[in-house]
């Protein structure tokens, strides 16, 4: 009787391998987290050296259970983490926007020592190109740009291209020069029209900080998608960034506009967000139409100025 019970106690400590194969995987090596899985399943096993590598080992009566479990688990888990968006790095951002910052530096200085002569008449540059709630809303549209390219003194002007000109940077290295200039005049076309319908009539300013923060907003757009894959809720630290640099540098001095820097912000978030939705379906734009949105931003630029002084 007792070897009788001994056989079948023998029989049914039976531990049989269970191959990486039999999960479905390709990789020949048993993952420590199944370790984890079979016992979170109650589902007794074992570790065994099997030449240069170990071998799972679980009980013959268990042998499906397992399967199911670890099968299940790499099913649930394929594609988790999901892979982070490389940076697009595109080479000729740095040299194409330090010759655009230049630009602006240049012509704030030929504008404020009267070196630019228009058919032998030196314009009212000031009067003439920044915005003027009444006269955009009678139809002088054209001061929402001109009035990107004007600065009050010299610090108002180094402080929005050292702040403005790393964010523009960080930009173009995203989506490359072109699209990137042309998407941040944009962003500051709509946040001066939107602060525009909100101030008196008598409202005036100029500056690019609504540029400005229209890059931080479109950086915090194209973060949103980036996250938007992750754990719950990290989709909105881009925009919660965005909105503490818009208080701690937007905020503060007395002539600062801040409905201005509000909706410049504002505003280039949707853009983010609707541009890389665009880049990560179709793919980066390419050189030559990089060149040509590039060429595209300073032709408005310069016609608008063009109706100002016209």
């Amino acid at each position: 009787m007792d070897a009788q019970n001994e056989t079948v106690s023998a029989q049914r400590d039976v531990w049989l391998p269970l191959a990486p194969a039999a999960v479905g995987m390709v990789e020949q090596q048993v993952k420590p987290v199944w370790l984890l899985v079979l016992s979170a399943r109650g589902i007794p096993y074992r570790l065994a050296p099997d030449q240069s590598e170990m071998q799972l080992l679980v009980p013959e009566e268990h042998l499906h259970a397992a399967i199911y479990e670890l099968q299940c688990y790499e099913t649930e888990n394929r594609n988790w983490p999901p892979p982070s968006t490389p940076t697009r790095e595109l080479d000729q951002s740095v040299l194409a926007t330090l010759s655009i910052l230049i630009l602006l530096a240049a012509f704030h200085n030929f504008v404020r020592a009267d070196l630019i002569m228009i058919n032998g008449v030196l314009p009212d540059w000031f009067s003439l190109g920044m915005v003027q709630a009444g006269s955009i809303r009678a139809g002088e549209w054209w001061r929402l740009i001109t009035a990107l390219t004007l600065h009050a003194d010299l610090p108002h002007l180094l402080g929005n291209l050292a702040v403005g000109g790393l964010f523009v940077f960080l930009l173009c290295r995203e989506w490359g020069t072109g699209l990137s200039w042309l998407l941040t005049l944009l962003a500051g076309l709509l946040g001066n029209l939107a602060n525009v319908f909100l101030q008196p009539a008598a409202h005036n300013s100029v500056g690019a900080s609504t540029a400005v923060f229209g890059v931080v907003g479109i950086l915090a757009g194209v973060r949103v998608i980036r996250h938007r894959q992750h754990q719950q809720y990290r989709w909105s630290l881009p925009v919660a960034g965005a909105v503490a640099l818009l208080v701690i540098l937007g905020s503060e001095g007395k002539n600062t506009d801040l409905g201005a820097h509000l909706f410049g912000l504002v505003s280039g978030i949707p853009l983010g967000v609707s541009v890389e939705l665009l880049i990560s379906r179709f793919g980066p734009v390419p050189r030559l139409a990089n060149l040509l949105l590039g060429l595209l931003s300073m032709v408005c630029v310069a016609g608008a100025w063009w109706l100002a002084l016209s």
